[in-house]
């Protein structure tokens, strides 16, 4: 998978963080979710197809993803 720019999306929300999964194996590559300052992600504010990007990282944790972490969008 490669990172999902969550301000690409037209239906994606406003917000300030981002859940990044960074991959284990591609340098720079990972999947990154919009969420409140504590991680916490809306999954009905999701497209689908980040939807499903989000949930298959969230599986794949330490076999394809590091553990997540929260940052503060620039």
């Amino acid at each position: 998978m490669t990172a999902h720019n969550p301000t690409a999306h037209p239906a994606a929300p406003a917000s300030s963080h981002v859940l990044r999964f960074d991959s284990l194996f591609h340098p720079g590559r990972g999947v990154a979710v919009p969420c409140d300052a504590s991680g916490h992600v809306d999954l009905d504010t999701l497209s689908e197809r980040l939807r499903n990007a989000y949930l298959g990282a969230r599986a794949m944790v330490g076999r394809e993803y590091a553990c997540p972490t929260v940052q503060q969008v620039h």
